[in-house]
């Protein structure tokens, strides 16, 4: 049973490790592939290529701050329903919203790949305690 334990516990780890990185280059290449780089009025990182976390989080707030002061302050929610500034308060919040899920993205391969390091080394720490008790 505990040989059955460690050989899952790596396996599974290895599944985890494989595609937490597959995750994370997919969504750096997508957002590389959109040109986008973070305004040079960005508070973070500014003029570096959108290809990571950080740097989508920096233009995502960037953009906020860029459509705020196109609509005086106001959001898409405060704006008046017949206002011309709506699609830009719209826009800005449709591409944050896909920035932030970019970040997301990366926080989740990221953390899929630490748990398949645990998982393997749970098996590893397993399979050692089977060899030292002699059930390997």
């Amino acid at each position: 049973m505990r040989k059955t334990a460690y050989i899952t516990s790596v396996i599974l780890g290895i599944v985890l490790i494989v595609g937490g990185v597959a995750t994370w280059v997919v969504v750096s290449n997508t957002l590389a592939d959109q040109n986008i780089t973070v305004s040079e009025d960005a508070s973070c990182l500014a003029g570096d290529e959108v290809n990571g976390p950080l740097s989508a989080y920096c233009e995502a707030q960037i953009i906020e701050v860029h459509a705020l002061e196109s609509t005086d302050g106001l959001t898409y929610a405060e704006l008046p329903r017949e206002s011309e500034l709506r699609p830009v308060a719209m826009n800005a919040s449709f591409l944050r919203a896909s920035l932030f899920t970019s970040v997301v993205a990366f926080g989740v391969a990221g953390m899929a790949t630490l748990m398949g390091i645990v998982f393997i080394l749970i098996g590893l720490g397993m399979r050692d305690v089977g060899a030292k008790a002699g059930e390997l």
